[in-house]
Order: C-alpha cells, then structure tokens, then sequence
C-alpha cells in the first residue's frame, strides 16, 4: 500500500495547466506514468524539465544507447540495493522483469553471491560488480573489478553505465532524503511499458522545451507553489 507524502508536497496532475500539463505529458510520454518522484522535483520546475531528458535517454533502451535495457536495470536494481533505496528498487525490479530479468535473478543479484551464481553470464556480472563498486566509492582503486568490466564492454559502454550508475546514486539519495511515497503496484507497474524509448518523443519534447524556454521564471516557479498548495496537509 502507498504511504503518505511525509516531507515535500507532491504536484498532482490535477492540480496542474498550461506548460506544466504539457510537460507532464511527456513525462508519461517517456516514462511510462508520472511518478511520485517527478511530481515531487517538480516543486524545482525548471529542474524537472531539464532531468527528464537526461533521465530517460540514460536508463531508457534506445538506438543512441548502446548498452541493453537488461543491462541497464541489472546495473539500476543493484545500486538501489545498496543504498537501500525502497522507492527506487520497487520501481527498477519492475521495469527489471519487463526487460527480461527473472525474479530469481533479482534475489541473486540483491545478495553478496552474484559473482558465482550460474543465472548471470560474465558480461551481466562485470555490470553488476561494477555498478556495486561505482555506488560503494571503491570503483577507482578496484582494478580487478574494471578489468573484468573492460574485457567485457567497450569504453563507451563502460561510460554509459557509469553515469546510469551515477545518476540513480542521486536519484536514490533525493528519493530517500525527501522520503518519496512509493505507489501501490499497479501503478509502479506502468513503467513497464516504457522499457524502449522512442527518439522522435524524445525530439519532440527538447523542441517543445527549447520553443517554450521563458525569459522569465518567477511564473513557472510561482505556479509549482500554488499547484502543491491545492494540496497541502
């Protein structure tokens, strides 16, 4: 069951018009849905609408990635372990399974075992061991850790995971930090169909961002607050 917003009141969709619905549109357009975790950054407007294409374009399969969903959820699910992230491990074991990761896998990959475990071949061992180094700080002075990445993955690779690893290592501590209700299931579940991110969305909301760039931000900041004030405790 859902809890409670405990710390920063979410901006519902309801709530919302003009540039913000557009831009909550393209949330849903490339995300899936709008999660609790936008409708909470959104307090910081301009924040949120410059996130979303980083945010989708790096976790997000899609031709100008060269790294597969799969690989990018394994290397999301075992930095949410880490760091004990509920909201963002509840999200990513969903997507996780859409892009063909077993249950039985999330277990393995949650434990210390992973490395000697036959339900991972070396390529998806190196991301996980890798993506577990990069969240406990250790990745600079484990050589072996990124040689075994390095036999496996190209240097662009190793880059693209990297920031993903980055990234949700931020995302996971504005999550916990601002203590993000995490959805009832059903809607977790939406994400699922945004595993393949189509390029022409992504296209078609940096145009519309660049068309929609104010000369001015007091409004746009002006309406977050009104907008998380309809439902304020």
């Amino acid at each position: 069951m859902a809890r409670e917003q405990k710390r920063v009141q979410t901006i519902e969709p309801e709530a919302i018009d003009g540039q913000f619905e557009d831009f909550y549109g393209a949330v849903t357009r490339l995300l899936g849905r709008v999660p609790h975790f936008y409708r909470t950054i959104s307090n910081a407007p301009f924040l949120a609408m410059l996130f979303l294409p980083i945010n989708a374009s790096a976790q997000r399969e899609w031709p100008g990635t060269r790294i597969s969903g799969k690989i990018k959820e394994m290397v999301v699910i075992k930095t949410s372990h880490v760091n004990e992230c509920e909201y963002c491990y509840a999200h990513n074991t969903s997507l996780g399974q859409a892009a063909g990761i077993t249950h039985e896998q999330i277990i393995e990959m949650s434990s210390d075992d992973y490395l000697t475990s036959n339900l991972f071949n070396e390529r998806e061992k190196a991301a996980i061991l890798w993506a577990e180094n990069v969240t406990r700080n250790t990745a600079q002075k484990n050589e072996d850790a990124y040689t075994r990445l390095k036999a496996n993955f190209s240097e662009g690779e190793i880059v693209e995971m990297t920031m993903l690893c980055g990234m949700f290592n931020m995302i996971n501590r504005i999550n916990d930090s601002l203590d993000v209700a995490i959805e009832a299931q059903p809607e977790i579940d939406k994400i699922q169909g945004s595993l393949h991110m189509d390029p022409a969305k992504m296209g078609e909301y940096l145009r519309w961002l660049g068309d929609n760039w104010p000369d001015e931000f007091e409004t746009m900041n002006k309406q977050a607050e009104d907008a998380a004030a309809r439902f304020a405790r």
